[in-house]
């Protein structure tokens, strides 16, 4: 939750510590969650990208990490999966790429992959 802010109603469809509202979910436009309920949301989404990488052992919540925050898309996609498909535990320069808000670099982005390579990659 270090970098997820609490979503005001205006961020619509983004409610919690940006979870996207889906298709048949409850959630209203305008509902405002308490930090109770998005720390709830968050741990279930969480849970649900880590699920989606649990065959990478160790590395599935350092994916489903980068998965909550770029989307499972972007993760699927990117070098850092290819490389740890092959064996490869060369990743820091591939995690810490994922540092783009609307296709700038963005400093704060970067510090939050630090953070998340230091907290949670096992070599």
């Amino acid at each position: 939750m270090k970098f997820e802010t609490l979503h005001k109603p205006r961020h619509w469809p983004y409610v919690g510590y940006g979870h996207q509202v889906q298709p048949g979910e409850s959630y209203r436009r305008g509902c405002q969650l308490t930090e109770a309920q998005a720390d709830a949301l968050l741990r279930k989404d969480l849970a649900k990208f880590c699920a989606l990488y649990s065959q990478y052992g160790k590395d599935s919540v350092l994916l489903g990490a980068l998965a909550y925050n770029c989307g499972p898309g972007v993760v699927n996609k990117s070098t850092v999966l290819k490389k740890l498909k092959r064996g490869d535990r060369n990743i820091f320069k591939s995690y810490t790429s994922h540092c783009r808000y609307k296709g700038k670099w963005h400093k704060g982005l970067y510090t939050r992959r630090l953070t998340e390579i230091a907290a949670l990659f096992i070599p």
